[in-house]
């Protein structure tokens, strides 16, 4: 049974405003997040995938949409997908904020954990019930890396399999205390007591773009808790545009700079005395 959200800890909660054009119900114990903007065929695609893999049948697929134009989240479509909700951020932000919106409402819900995907259909889906039997077995934060033994990783660019290799993931693995391999990626899991937990406090405006992840990946271990590291796959095309929404060196120095400060604690909630 899900723990109850104290109401004291609920009421400092900020969260942007959001809509939710679709609701299902909830089905299961756990829920997939994907975070969507003006994804085009390739949200598509990943959901073909998903529905290929049964997800639907051992989780509730929720996108948390930051205010799509291009007509990829028709609802009938999405239905027909097994999407069980359709949640639209109104108000500011980017990625933290949309993320913000989904685990407010997954957690409202009673949801008992999450696994969160990017809809730019980079990850292969079929590594999601290894990651819910994670949770099931008390593991709080879960983590999909191309670079442990089973994960595979295909025309990452050079850039940024660099910057990863050899600044971010060390940087997080040396601060947080966890020996990270792949720190970038939003392909993940997180147990509702972490998510709930006034030391990681993740529902504060502090949070609006690429934050939030960093923070986590910092935060969650320093306090303890169960962390692994589960192999995937995550493909990235082999000619044409790379599907990100990080781009150029501002957007690249940007994120560099957001994985430093959450080393160093900035994100950190102010404790109370």
């Amino acid at each position: 049974m899900a723990s109850v959200i104290p109401p004291e800890e609920h009421s400092r909660w900020q969260v942007p405003a959001f809509e939710m054009p679709m609701w299902l119900g909830k089905r299961h114990p756990f829920c997939v997040v994907i975070p969507v903007i003006n994804e085009g065929v390739r949200i598509g695609n990943l959901l073909d995938r998903m529905k290929s893999c049964k997800i639907a049948d051992i989780a509730d697929i929720i996108i948390a949409d930051a205010g799509s134009t291009d007509g990829s989240l028709e609802i009938n479509s999405l239905k027909a997908n097994g999407v069980r909700g359709l949640l639209l951020k109104t108000g500011p932000g980017k990625l933290s904020a949309q993320l913000r919106c989904a685990y407010a409402f997954v957690l409202e819900e009673g949801y008992e954990g999450i696994v969160t995907i990017d809809g730019n259909d980079k990850d292969d889906p079929e590594a999601i019930p290894r990651f819910i039997d994670a949770l099931k077995d008390g593991v709080d934060f879960v983590q999909a890396s191309r670079f442990v033994e089973g994960g595979i990783a295909e025309n990452t660019p050079k850039v940024r399999l660099l910057a990863i290799r050899l600044l971010h993931a060390p940087l997080l693995s040396l601060f947080s205390g966890f020996p990270w391999t792949d720190t970038t990626q939003g392909f993940r899991a997180y147990s509702r007591r972490v998510l709930l937990d006034p030391g990681v406090a993740p529902f504060r405006d502090i949070f609006l773009t690429y934050e939030l992840l960093a923070y986590l990946s910092y935060r969650v271990p320093k306090l303890g808790y169960r962390c692994i590291e589960l192999p995937a796959t995550r493909r990235y095309p082999a000619t044409g545009k790379i599907p990100t929404k990080i781009r150029g060196i501002s957007g690249n120095l940007s994120v560099l700079n957001v994985f430093i400060r959450a080393c160093f604690g900035a994100y950190d909630p102010i404790s109370k005395k």
